[in-house]
Protein backbone atom coordinates (compact mmCIF):
# COMPACT_ATOMS: atom_id res chain seq x y z
CA UNK A 1 0.00 0.00 0.00
CA UNK A 2 1.28 3.37 -0.93
CA UNK A 3 -0.43 6.84 -0.44
CA UNK A 4 0.10 9.48 -2.71
CA UNK A 5 -0.80 13.53 -1.42
CA UNK A 6 -1.71 15.58 -4.21
CA UNK A 7 -1.21 19.45 -4.08
CA UNK A 8 -2.85 22.14 -6.50
CA UNK A 9 -0.01 24.85 -7.10
CA UNK A 10 -0.59 28.32 -5.91
CA UNK A 11 -2.05 30.92 -8.00
CA UNK A 12 -0.98 32.34 -11.00
CA UNK A 13 -2.06 35.69 -13.09
CA UNK A 14 -3.69 33.71 -15.77
CA UNK A 15 -5.73 31.57 -12.34
CA UNK A 16 -6.80 35.03 -11.27
CA UNK A 17 -7.59 36.28 -14.50
CA UNK A 18 -9.71 33.65 -15.24
CA UNK A 19 -7.74 32.15 -18.29
CA UNK A 20 -7.07 28.31 -19.19
CA UNK A 21 -3.87 27.61 -18.65
CA UNK A 22 -3.28 24.38 -19.41
CA UNK A 23 0.43 23.64 -20.63
CA UNK A 24 1.05 27.03 -20.87
CA UNK A 25 4.06 27.89 -18.69
CA UNK A 26 2.86 30.81 -16.23
CA UNK A 27 4.82 31.46 -13.25
CA UNK A 28 3.58 31.91 -9.66
CA UNK A 29 2.57 35.68 -9.16
CA UNK A 30 4.18 37.42 -6.13
CA UNK A 31 0.73 37.23 -3.35
CA UNK A 32 1.19 33.33 -4.28
CA UNK A 33 4.97 33.40 -3.54
CA UNK A 34 4.27 35.43 -0.24
CA UNK A 35 1.55 33.25 0.89
CA UNK A 36 3.55 29.63 0.23
CA UNK A 37 6.39 30.74 2.28
CA UNK A 38 4.48 30.90 5.26
CA UNK A 39 3.21 27.63 4.74
CA UNK A 40 5.09 24.15 4.87
CA UNK A 41 4.21 20.42 4.52
CA UNK A 42 2.75 18.75 7.47
CA UNK A 43 5.48 16.62 9.18
CA UNK A 44 4.96 12.89 7.87
CA UNK A 45 4.62 14.50 4.52
CA UNK A 46 8.06 15.69 4.24
CA UNK A 47 9.45 12.75 4.62
CA UNK A 48 7.33 11.23 1.40
CA UNK A 49 8.88 11.25 -2.34
CA UNK A 50 8.48 15.27 -3.58
CA UNK A 51 7.66 15.39 -7.01
CA UNK A 52 5.99 17.89 -9.55
CA UNK A 53 4.80 18.65 -12.61
CA UNK A 54 7.76 20.17 -15.18
CA UNK A 55 6.06 23.56 -14.91
CA UNK A 56 7.48 26.04 -13.10
CA UNK A 57 4.24 27.19 -10.85
CA UNK A 58 3.86 23.47 -10.04
CA UNK A 59 7.99 22.88 -9.42
CA UNK A 60 8.55 26.59 -7.49
CA UNK A 61 5.64 25.77 -5.18
CA UNK A 62 6.89 22.40 -3.99
CA UNK A 63 10.10 24.54 -3.52
CA UNK A 64 8.81 26.83 -1.49
CA UNK A 65 6.74 24.22 0.70
CA UNK A 66 9.61 21.97 1.35
CA UNK A 67 12.71 23.74 1.25
CA UNK A 68 13.70 21.43 -1.99
CA UNK A 69 13.76 20.59 -5.54
CA UNK A 70 11.10 17.57 -6.51
CA UNK A 71 11.73 15.45 -8.85
CA UNK A 72 9.21 15.95 -11.93
CA UNK A 73 7.72 13.81 -14.49
CA UNK A 74 5.78 14.71 -17.89
CA UNK A 75 3.02 12.85 -16.56
CA UNK A 76 2.30 15.27 -14.16
CA UNK A 77 1.68 18.17 -16.47
CA UNK A 78 -1.38 19.96 -16.82
CA UNK A 79 -4.29 18.48 -18.96
CA UNK A 80 -3.67 19.83 -22.58
CA UNK A 81 -6.65 22.21 -23.28
CA UNK A 82 -5.41 22.43 -27.22
CA UNK A 83 -7.09 25.73 -28.88
CA UNK A 84 -8.63 26.81 -25.33
CA UNK A 85 -5.40 27.56 -23.76
CA UNK A 86 -5.32 31.19 -22.63
CA UNK A 87 -8.37 31.70 -23.08
CA UNK A 88 -11.55 32.89 -20.45
CA UNK A 89 -13.79 29.53 -19.64
CA UNK A 90 -16.66 32.33 -19.05
CA UNK A 91 -16.31 33.98 -22.88
CA UNK A 92 -16.25 30.27 -24.19
CA UNK A 93 -19.32 29.30 -21.92
CA UNK A 94 -21.38 32.38 -23.43
CA UNK A 95 -20.70 31.07 -26.91
CA UNK A 96 -22.83 28.30 -27.95
CA UNK A 97 -20.76 27.22 -30.91
CA UNK A 98 -17.39 26.59 -28.93
CA UNK A 99 -18.61 23.30 -27.68
CA UNK A 100 -17.17 23.90 -24.08
CA UNK A 101 -18.69 22.11 -21.74
CA UNK A 102 -18.76 22.47 -17.68
CA UNK A 103 -17.02 19.58 -15.82
CA UNK A 104 -20.28 17.91 -14.69
CA UNK A 105 -20.86 17.60 -18.46
CA UNK A 106 -17.81 15.92 -19.85
CA UNK A 107 -18.00 12.08 -19.33
CA UNK A 108 -14.55 10.45 -19.64
CA UNK A 109 -14.47 11.31 -23.58
CA UNK A 110 -15.00 14.95 -23.44
CA UNK A 111 -11.93 16.58 -25.58
CA UNK A 112 -11.36 20.38 -25.96
CA UNK A 113 -10.63 21.30 -29.62
CA UNK A 114 -6.99 19.53 -30.10
CA UNK A 115 -6.67 18.74 -26.49
CA UNK A 116 -6.59 15.99 -24.08
CA UNK A 117 -9.72 14.22 -22.67
CA UNK A 118 -10.01 13.04 -19.46
CA UNK A 119 -9.45 9.22 -20.54
CA UNK A 120 -6.31 10.28 -22.41
CA UNK A 121 -4.81 11.93 -18.87
CA UNK A 122 -5.74 8.96 -16.77
CA UNK A 123 -3.85 6.28 -19.17
CA UNK A 124 -0.67 9.20 -18.95
CA UNK A 125 -0.89 9.03 -14.80
CA UNK A 126 -1.36 5.66 -14.79
CA UNK A 127 2.39 4.46 -15.75
CA UNK A 128 3.76 6.90 -13.50
CA UNK A 129 1.45 5.49 -10.27
CA UNK A 130 2.28 2.06 -10.52
CA UNK A 131 5.85 3.29 -10.53
CA UNK A 132 6.00 4.85 -7.12
CA UNK A 133 7.77 2.46 -4.58
CA UNK A 134 6.98 4.74 -1.31
CA UNK A 135 4.74 7.76 -0.39
CA UNK A 136 4.85 10.11 -2.67
CA UNK A 137 3.43 13.82 -2.51
CA UNK A 138 2.96 15.43 -5.92
CA UNK A 139 2.37 18.93 -6.33
CA UNK A 140 0.38 19.33 -9.53
CA UNK A 141 -2.50 21.23 -11.36
CA UNK A 142 -6.19 20.89 -10.76
CA UNK A 143 -6.89 18.53 -14.25
CA UNK A 144 -4.27 15.69 -13.03
CA UNK A 145 -6.00 15.92 -9.51
CA UNK A 146 -9.99 15.78 -10.74
CA UNK A 147 -8.65 12.77 -13.00
CA UNK A 148 -6.55 10.98 -10.09
CA UNK A 149 -10.29 12.24 -7.60
CA UNK A 150 -12.66 10.70 -10.03
CA UNK A 151 -10.94 7.19 -10.59
CA UNK A 152 -10.52 7.35 -6.61
CA UNK A 153 -14.30 7.99 -5.91
CA UNK A 154 -16.05 6.66 -9.03
CA UNK A 155 -16.84 9.93 -10.44
CA UNK A 156 -17.43 9.94 -14.00
CA UNK A 157 -17.70 13.18 -15.11
CA UNK A 158 -20.98 13.35 -15.05
CA UNK A 159 -22.74 15.45 -12.31
CA UNK A 160 -21.41 16.98 -9.43
CA UNK A 161 -18.47 16.14 -8.04
CA UNK A 162 -18.20 14.42 -5.12
CA UNK A 163 -15.07 16.43 -3.79
CA UNK A 164 -13.91 20.32 -4.38
CA UNK A 165 -10.06 20.43 -4.69
CA UNK A 166 -9.18 23.75 -2.82
CA UNK A 167 -5.33 25.13 -2.73
CA UNK A 168 -3.64 24.62 -0.05
CA UNK A 169 -4.62 21.28 0.77
CA UNK A 170 -3.15 17.51 0.61
CA UNK A 171 -5.45 15.55 -1.04
CA UNK A 172 -4.46 11.79 0.48
CA UNK A 173 -4.98 8.61 -2.17
CA UNK A 174 -4.24 4.79 -0.83
CA UNK A 175 -3.08 2.76 -3.79
CA UNK A 176 -3.27 -1.06 -3.34
CA UNK A 177 -2.62 -2.98 -6.44
CA UNK A 178 -5.05 -1.61 -9.00
CA UNK A 179 -7.14 -0.04 -6.15
CA UNK A 180 -7.37 3.57 -5.62
CA UNK A 181 -9.07 5.07 -2.58
CA UNK A 182 -9.14 9.28 -1.60
CA UNK A 183 -9.65 9.82 2.17
CA UNK A 184 -12.45 11.75 3.05
CA UNK A 185 -10.84 15.33 4.10
CA UNK A 186 -7.96 16.93 3.17
CA UNK A 187 -5.33 17.59 5.17
CA UNK A 188 -4.47 21.65 5.86
CA UNK A 189 -1.00 23.45 4.75
CA UNK A 190 0.42 24.29 8.14
CA UNK A 191 1.93 27.57 9.31
CA UNK A 192 5.37 27.68 8.80
CA UNK A 193 7.84 28.25 12.29
CA UNK A 194 9.89 31.15 12.18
Amino acid sequence: MIQLALLRHGRTSWNRAGRIQGRTDIALDAEAEADLAALTLPAPWLLADLWSSPLIRARHTAELLAGKAPRTDPALTEMDWGEWEGLKGIDLRADPDSGYRDIEDWGWAYRPPGGESPADLRARLRPWIDGLQRDSLAVCHIGIMRVLMAQATGWDFDGPAPFQIKRNRLYILTIEGGDWHAAPTPVRLEARQT
